[in-house]
């Protein structure tokens, strides 16, 4: 059996396929890993923002909130006379571009601002803003990685009649079937942050991969802090049947890996945080409702009067509202995980809920 590569009929694991399908023949993740293969979903012209609507592009209130968190930084670092600021898997600079436009003046003016991302450099995009294929070393300050670790590619196993884990294989087309048993370093990750009970048809993601993708982006954090946002679990809470899915003009569709749509699957969070982390201890994950309330992201109706005093305000402040409403909302992207490790400072948020 080939894992990277196709093998007899076009069969191989979802990773392999996963990485040809979103970043071509040799990407590794939305990080840019130095892929030099031509096409790919997240190579397209129109960007993530063509296919499904994240934080970033549901409001502007969601940079607001990372730059208040760049700010709260940047006093724990001692202001330093310059401050970083890394957008992972920047798509087309909307996340980067919206946090500058909300720092203020003085902070603005010591931020270095990079937007990583394997997609060619957008029109329009500020100069200031250095785009790049992969972090830079020695940051000090923020790097922030919305929706990035969740296309990171990761294998999928399934337990098959005999109740052992299977490595499942797809073709372009999107059938599968179970290969062989897992073996080394991803049974043994199974085994520690997913096992699988013997019953036929239970599946995990697993996500080594990521845990290695977010080990090397906190590596690159000299000092500061670094924060992944993203759908996840923790083991005392792993779906029974993963969460691999797909994405294509704004709807939910079958996985199909030939390029046609986003592929994408929940993050183990817990085993990322691990492996990113310093020293053993629990894992700082907060929801976003927790993370932007703690950031100053309500979404309190603004007070009845203000509609007499100043109409024009109110109906501003009723608009913003709502759109805070929707970055928190319960069963939507206030479920989004925030993963929070600190680097030499202390950790910003709090970690119980606001």
């Amino acid at each position: 059996m080939v894992r990277d590569g196709t093998g007899s009929g076009g069969w191989r694991g979802w990773r392999a396929a996963t990485r040809s399908a979103l970043y071509g023949t040799d990407g590794e993740g939305g990080s840019g890993t130095g892929d030099s293969g031509a096409g790919g979903f997240y190579r397209r012209p129109e960007g993530p923002a063509g296919h499904f609507r994240t934080s970033v592009h549901a409001s502007p209130l969601f940079a607001t909130a990372v730059a208040r968190l760049l700010c709260r930084v940047d006093e724990a670092l001692g202001r330093p006379g310059t401050l970083d600021f890394v957008d992972m898997a920047a798509g087309r600079g909307e996340l980067v571009t919206g946090v500058l436009a909300a720092l203020p003046a003085d902070v603005a003016a010591r931020t270095r601002a990079y937007a990583v991302e394997i997609a060619g450099r957008p029109e329009g995009l500020a100069p200031r803003i250095t785009w790049l294929s992969a972090p830079p070393p020695q940051v000090t300050g923020l790097l922030f990685a919305n929706e990035w670790l969740d296309n990171v590619p990761v294998e999928v196993a399934e337990v098959d009649p005999a109740g052992v884990p299977r490595l499942v294989l797809v073709r372009d087309d999107g059938t599968e079937r179970l290969g062989d048993p897992l073996s080394g370093a991803e049974a043994e990750w199974l085994a520690r942050w997913w096992p699988l009970p013997a019953e036929e048809g239970l599946r995990a993601e697993i996500g080594l991969p990521r845990d290695l993708a977010w080990a090397a982006a906190v590596s690159c954090v000299a000092r500061g802090l670094a924060v992944a946002v993203d759908y996840g679990h923790t083991a005392d809470a792993r779906p029974p049947f993963g969460t691999l899915t797909g994405f294509r003009e704004g709807r939910e569709t079958a996985p199909v890996p030939d390029g046609s749509c986003d592929i994408t699957a929940h993050v183990a969070l817990d085993a990322c945080a691990t492996a990113g982390a310093d020293a053993p201890g629990p894992a700082p994950l907060l929801t976003q409702r927790a993370a932007l309330r703690a950031l100053g992201v309500t979404g309190a109706r603004p007070p009845l009067a203000l509609a007499g005093t100043d109409p024009a305000a109110y109906v501003r402040a009723l608009a913003g509202a709502g759109e805070a409403a929707e970055l928190t909302a319960p069963g939507g992207l206030g479920d989004f995980a925030w993963l929070l490790q600190p680097v030499g400072i202390a950790n910003p948020l709090p970690r119980e809920p606001a």
